[in-house]
């Protein structure tokens, strides 16, 4: 059983690592999204590492996304922002690609429902400094 366990905890790890790892690339690529990625490396490391998801909860770049939604389910303006603008930019490149206009009005619908979903979740408000 405890061989079990700990092979159980090794995946929780490595899906945790993989899923920051595609985070940490979301901040460098406008295509891929950050803050879902992030909230499940959160996920893994919590059924793996307390250490190791403490050290992500306190991270100074990937704390505050996570930190915003697990406790305001609220998105910053800047990720809305980035996100919005890599939509927009996707759909472009489809259109200009000249993919069939079945295909691109499929994924018209979907970034747009993407996009309502982003603009509808709340923008988390500074943290006053604490006294």
């Amino acid at each position: 059983m405890a061989a079990r366990q700990l092979a159980r905890r090794h995946l929780w790890m490595a899906l945790g690592w993989a899923s920051l790892g595609l985070g940490a690339l979301g901040v460098l690529l406008p295509l891929l999204p950050t803050t879902p990625f992030l909230i499940l490396a959160a996920y893994f490391f919590s059924r793996s590492s307390q250490r190791v998801h403490a050290w992500l909860l306190n991270h100074r770049v990937f704390g505050p996304p996570i930190e915003n939604w697990r406790t305001h389910r609220a998105i910053s303006t800047g990720a809305k922002l980035a996100a919005l603008a890599a939509m927009a930019l996707i759909l472009a490149v489809s259109a200009a690609a000249n993919i069939p206009a079945w295909a691109l009005a499929i994924q018209a619908v979907i970034l747009a429902g993407v996009a309502i979903f982003l603009l509808t979740r709340p923008t988390p408000t500074p943290r006053s400094p604490d006294p």
